[in-house]
């Protein structure tokens, strides 16, 4: 079974997009598909069946927000946490060979590969819920077990980042 977690910051952010999309981005699309339809034949009109189309992945779009933000549970930080890695956590994990990494376990809404949230579904979240500092664990991959090692867990970012990873 698949979590219907979120952190208060994703859910804040699936929000805001809702409302834009909305109260500012659709009623301007609106607005051309009107205009366009003005000019007469709508079969050849690009204007009107491009914005139609935008028209239509709007109201998709927010027909699934409106559904997801309703079946999402948010989660906060809790002082019970501190210490051990459950929903939400930042950490730091090394491997055997020295290499350091750092991750943010999060739901799948705010997946972001690019700034190290993995989702709570993930193997590696998996294995590490419940963890603690200098706790070893094994994560099972495609490529077999890997063994990482937790150096630290924190429930606010990382102030400065790893070698090699983007500020």
């Amino acid at each position: 079974m698949k979590a219907h977690l979120i952190t208060r910051q994703g859910w804040m952010t699936l929000d805001k997009e809702l409302k834009y999309l909305w109260k500012e981005y659709r009623p301007q699309i609106t607005l051309k598909v009107q205009e366009a339809a003005a000019q007469g034949d709508r079969s050849e009109n690009a204007d009107y069946t491009y914005n139609k189309r935008l028209l239509r992945q709007i109201d998709s779009r927010v027909r699934y927000l409106v559904k997801r933000l309703e079946e999402l549970k948010i989660v906060d930080y809790s002082p019970q946490q501190e210490g051990k890695i459950y929903f939400g956590a930042w950490f730091e994990l090394e491997n055997e060979a020295g290499e350091r990494v750092r991750y943010r376990i999060v739901g799948k809404d705010e997946l972001d590969t690019k700034l190290g949230y993995i989702t709570i579904d993930s193997p590696m979240a998996r294995a590490l819920i419940g963890k603690q500092v200098d706790d070893e664990v094994v994560v099972q991959t495609p490529s077999g077990p890997k063994e990482w090692y937790i150096n630290n867990i924190r429930y606010t970012p990382f102030e400065t980042p790893l070698e090699g990873e983007p500020e």
